[in-house]
């Protein structure tokens, strides 16, 4: 992901900085991979206006991502890499010998007709997911489970990471981007090795104007 920055035309423009998603390779999501997001309106569950001057506002789709990678042993191949407006990191879109399709985060190294694996038999190979037990230690991984099969909870978003630190028993020491480490088991969280996502330098962006921010994707997509 790079920077695009802007002639100081006006002095909005002079210090922004956004995304040039160059990266991209498909305008429109995949419509089965599509729900819409649900809003309460400032309502509770009793109908009633719990908090005032809610509503309103464009509908809103949000993608299907698949967090548990759970096709085991069956290849898939990249077909498109996509934006997401709902989250900082870009999408990898998958299509499985099956002929499904399913959305995962993109790391970065994740190209376009790539093949990746699920499984206990996958190799250390960016996009690949496999147990923490088969991955080494020192090595950068992203979208780690702390439950076996509820899907990824931690190091989501672009730019984040974990490193395995260490092993000892039935768990591994994972240092989390916060700088905290904590205890996983080794049997029970499936992982994916690649490191950080490709968006690694969201952090860098300067927005324009606060009415312009949710729409500074508007170049290149449409949702």
């Amino acid at each position: 992901m790079g920077l695009k920055k802007f002639k100081p035309t006006t002095d909005a423009l002079r210090w922004t900085a956004i995304s040039d998603f160059e990266e991209l390779t498909k305008g429109k999501p995949e419509k089965r991979l599509l729900v819409p997001r649900k809003r309460t309106g400032g309502r509770n569950n009793r109908g009633r206006v719990t908090s005032r001057h809610r509503g309103g506002g464009h509908k809103k789709m949000t993608r299907i991502i698949d967090f548990k990678r759970d096709k085991i042993d069956m290849p898939a191949k990249v077909v498109a890499i996509e934006y997401d407006p709902n989250r900082s990191a870009r999408l990898a879109l998958l299509q499985y010998a099956d002929g499904e399709r399913r959305y995962i985060i993109a790391p970065i190294g994740l190209n376009v007709n790539e093949d990746v694996l699920s499984g206990k038999t996958a190799e250390i190979k960016v996009g690949n997911t496999t147990q923490l037990a088969n991955i080494p230690a020192g090595i950068p991984i992203h979208n780690v489970e702390l439950k076996r099969g509820a899907g990824a909870v931690i190091a989501r978003s672009a730019g984040n990471s974990c490193i395995i630190m260490a092993k000892e028993g039935d768990y591994a020491q994972v240092k989390l981007p916060s700088g905290e480490i904590r205890l996983i088991k080794l049997d029970c969280s499936d992982h994916w090795p690649g490191g950080e996502y490709r968006t690694r330098n969201h952090i860098h962006r300067k927005g324009r104007k606060v009415a312009m921010d949710g729409h500074q994707a508007l170049f290149k997509r449409s949702c």
